[in-house]
């Protein structure tokens, strides 16, 4: 009868273990709560990989699309919780902050190529989160088209490479000239078409707003970070509206494109110019190389296209880098033992700086990274992403961050771009851009 009642016991702790799935091996070191359903495969090698390289386990579990704050919502009140999770920016880590380590002395954060990068807390303390693949935008130019100009023996300006443009002063002048010189240049505007039909104008209302923006709130001596700065701002005096107003209008200006039809362009529209070679610059983001190496009959060679920063003519702009930032950052769970807490950096070093770590990043999850343990040979062959990297690692730059993730709402920049396509078609006074900025700013918070 003892060996019977053995044996059930026996049966019941294997059925229990079977459905519970703690039969599938030694329970994991590190718990990985993935955003990217898209990377789902990817890190699922690269879990089994490290296990293989190091003896310590990963889980990794992924969120179904649109469904990650539910998740972790869910899994951090768990005894298991995850002790590798996601936040989203400034914003998410307001809501997770209690759950998040301060790894600043860890090797992990040493990585980052530009700390400013990270998510510290509102004194500007610790780093919390950091950034593990980020995105830049800024004025895109053909480099062949600009050489061209700078061999022009009559041009006006004094400059000999595009590498020489540190500011505003120096880009319009330089625009202008080439405009001037637009049939010898055999384009048809400096710039591409400055796209305000519904729902294109982002590149204006939101990206280009952010450079104005992140200046003024940069500015507030009660947080040190500008993005916490404009969550927390009720209203906003715009004082840099004439800066706005400068490169805006050197767009539309010099631009192949009459001002009167701006409101039927779409971005499509202005990177096929481009990558016709019908003008020499246009603002857009890393994410631009797919549109423009498609366009049928693209005549820019990957190593004429470069990148210049959105210059409007604020004090010290020379340093001024691109616009960089993400909204995808990890963090450790403070809450962790102290075990998985450093297994868990291992990790995450490991896979940002070893050669397979690298090479999973690179070839199988295509992330362009803010760490300076990639070197030139290691990184995407897209040269807009490169271009970004190339910015990051230039210590004589400082990164604009994305604080347009602290804009009040969609609202406010839909009537900001309105307000913005009636000034372009002459119905409205740039007076009447900066009210609807500020009125609306304050409307919207309230």
């Amino acid at each position: 009868m003892s060996k019977k009642i053995i044996s059930l016991i026996l049966c019941v702790i294997c059925i229990v273990t079977l459905f519970t799935g703690c039969g599938e091996g030694k329970t994991a070191d590190i718990y990985f709560l993935n955003f990217k359903p898209e990377s789902a495969d990817a890190y699922k090698e690269i879990a089994e990989k490290y296990e293989e390289e190091t003896g310590v386990a990963v889980k990794v579990v992924t969120a179904a699309a649109n469904t990650y704050e539910q998740t972790l919502k869910s899994e951090i009140a768990k005894s298991s919780a995850p002790t590798i999770f996601q936040v989203n920016g400034p914003i998410g880590y307001q809501s997770w902050k209690d759950y998040c380590l301060n790894i600043e002395n860890s090797n992990f954060a040493k990585l980052l190529s530009d700390d400013t990068l990270a998510i510290r807390d509102e004194s500007g303390n610790g780093i919390y989160a950091v950034p593990y693949v980020v995105e830049g935008y800024g004025i895109i130019y053909n480099d062949a088209i600009m050489q061209k100009y700078f061999k022009l023996s009559d041009r006006a300006t004094a400059i000999n490479s595009a590498d020489e443009i540190k500011n505003f002063d120096t880009l319009k002048a330089v625009v202008e000239d080439m405009t001037a010189h637009k049939s010898e240049l055999q384009i048809d505007g400096v710039f591409a078409s400055t796209s305000l039909s519904s729902g294109e104008d982002w590149r204006w209302q939101t990206h280009l707003l952010n450079v104005p923006l992140y200046y003024e709130l940069s500015a507030n001596d009660d947080y040190a970070d500008p993005t916490i700065a404009g969550l927390n701002a009720k209203e906003v005096a715009f004082r840099y509206a004439t800066n706005y107003r400068n490169l805006f209008d050197l767009y539309i200006n010099n631009s192949l494109t009459e001002k009167g039809v701006l409101g039927s362009k779409s971005t499509s529209d202005s990177m096929a110019e481009f990558a016709l070679g019908k003008v020499a610059m246009v603002q857009n983001g890393n994410w631009a190389w797919s549109q423009i190496k498609d366009v049928k009959g693209n005549t820019v060679a990957e190593s004429d296209i470069k990148f210049l920063p959105l210059y409007t003519g604020v004090e010290g702009e020379e340093r001024q880098g691109l616009c960089i930032g993400t909204e995808n950052y990890l963090a450790i769970n403070k809450n962790a033992t102290a075990e998985q807490q450093q297994k868990s950096l291992d990790f995450l070093y490991w896979l940002f700086s070893s050669d397979t770590g690298k090479d999973y990043v690179t070839n199988k999850l295509g992330f362009v990274t803010p760490f300076n343990s990639f070197t030139e040979q290691e990184l995407p062959s897209d040269p807009l992403a490169r271009e970004v990297v190339r910015y990051m690692n230039d210590e004589s730059k400082q990164t604009v961050p994305w604080i347009f993730t602290s804009f009040p709402s969609d609202v406010f920049k839909t009537e900001v771009g309105g307000a913005l396509l009636e000034y372009v078609q002459g119905n409205r006074e740039w007076t009447d851009v900066e009210n609807t900025v500020k009125s609306m700013w304050k409307s919207e918070r309230e």
